[in-house]
Parts: C-alpha cells; structure tokens; sequence
C-alpha cells in the first residue's frame, strides 16, 4: 500500500503524528470551515506514514486547560506524545496525565490510531476503461480474485457491488476509472475510483424508474459504505465481513 494519509480539518486543531522513532510532530493541515456551515470546500493535505506511526486527534480542551498559550501546549502534547508506551490506551494516558488536571473545565477527547501497511497479496487493482462493456471484466476480475483468496462465499455479493459501481462511474463520472479490492483480517473493501467530484446521493427509485437503484443495492449489501474525495476525484467504497477468515497463499 502507499502508505499515504489524506487529512482536511473541520475547525480542529491540525492533528499530531509520531513515527516509530517516537518523534513527534504537529501535520500543517489547512484549516477548513466546522461542519454544518454549508457546502463549502475543504482543502486536504496528504502525509507520508510509516507503518507503526501513530496519528494523535484531540479537541482543544486538551490543549488549554492548564491555561497555556496555544503554541505552549501544543509543545506539551509533543512532548507527552514523545514518551515511549508499548500500548496505545498507556500512551493515551501519558498524555492526558500530562496536560490535564485533576477537574478538567472542558470537554477533553483524545484519539490515537497507530497504522498498518497491507502487503501486496492483500490488495488487487484494475484500470477500468468508459466502456460499459467493461463492466463484464470488472465482475470476472472480482470472482478471479476473491477465489484465489479463498473466498468463494462472498464472490456473488461482492460481483454485483463491484458491477453497481463501476457501472455509475461509467455512466456519470469521469476518467481515469479504477476498481480495487482490500483485503483485511474479516473485512473486504470493493473500491471505485473516479475522476469526477460529485459526491453521489442514496435514493430510492420509483416502481418505474429504470435507474437509481446502485447505491441503494450497494447499501443493502454492505456493511458500510461511504465516500472520500480527492485531490484528482473521488473514491466509492463498500465494506464487508467475511466469514469464514481468508485464507492468503
């Protein structure tokens, strides 16, 4: 995987991150408007992490409550963040034992995710050309790869999620198209990669529409699903469980 993360904040403070040598450092992030003030833009930044890199959020009450400037605390949090903890609820610890008092006065929260890096075998891409005969492809693609991981079980679910939404790519967006499977421990993620950026919206079709039902199929069949934006498009995607583990070769 390429090891990247893309942030935008929504009125935050830019988030932290702590590479394995335990440095640590505040990401710039532009500053983007809070959440429910309209359709305005949000600028994004992207970073390099390494695996094992932890990436610290945190409301502001973490970083005021002992009364110091902001660049002081934000120093603060380095520092604590600095501290090598073998686990991430002790390092959460740290730091809260270092910044807060006894009774803080406002709302403190605090969120540490360390990162992992998917090796090749977990990960399968596919250009995928504006032709809707291509859409045939991406299906074979998805039970080809699914039945050299084992699982046979989700070929039929994940086909006719892939085929949704690379069928809407075709349609309504723009190229390039990308088609991607993630493999993770009990988890499949079907990505849908465009060049477009309009973010598209879950409806329910009338009796006799004859498109508009893809997402909703898709959202029926999936554990999740959801929608990020990026510098060039935006990507689609569809999370599922499955049972039993994949097995890799």
């Amino acid at each position: 995987m390429a090891s990247r993360c893309t942030l935008a904040t929504a009125g935050h403070l830019p988030p932290a991150i702590v590479t394995p040598d335990h440095h640590a450092r505040i990401i710039d992030t532009p500053l983007g408007p809070s959440l429910g003030l309209g359709n305005l833009p949000f600028e994004s930044v992207d970073v390099h992490m390494p695996e094992g890199s932890l990436l610290a959020l945190y409301t502001d009450g973490l970083i005021r409550e002992r009364g110091s400037d902001l660049e002081s605390g934000l120093q603060e949090l380095l520092q604590a963040l600095s501290i090598p903890e073998p686990s991430l609820d002790g390092r959460c610890r740290t730091v809260l034992d270092a910044l807060l008092n006894d009774r803080p006065s406002d709302d403190v929260a605090l969120l540490i995710a360390r990162t992992r890096v998917l090796d090749a075998d977990h990960v399968a891409t596919w250009d995928v050309p504006t032709d809707p005969a291509a859409v045939a492809d991406a299906r074979a693609h998805v039970s080809g790869q699914l039945t050299a991981w084992g699982l046979e079980d989700a070929v039929f679910t994940t086909e006719l999620i892939a085929s949704e939404l690379v069928t809407n790519a075709i349609r309504y967006a723009q190229s390039p198209i990308q088609l991607r499977l993630i493999l993770e421990e009990r988890c499949l993620i079907c990505e849908v990669s465009d060049g477009g950026t309009t973010t598209p919206h879950l409806r329910r079709a009338r009796t006799y529409d004859e498109g508009g039902r893809g997402l909703f199929i898709v959202a029926q069949l999936a554990e999740r699903w959801g929608t990020r934006h990026g510098r060039h498009g935006k990507t689609i995607w569809a999370e599922l469980i499955t049972d039993p583990a994949p097995v890799i070769a």
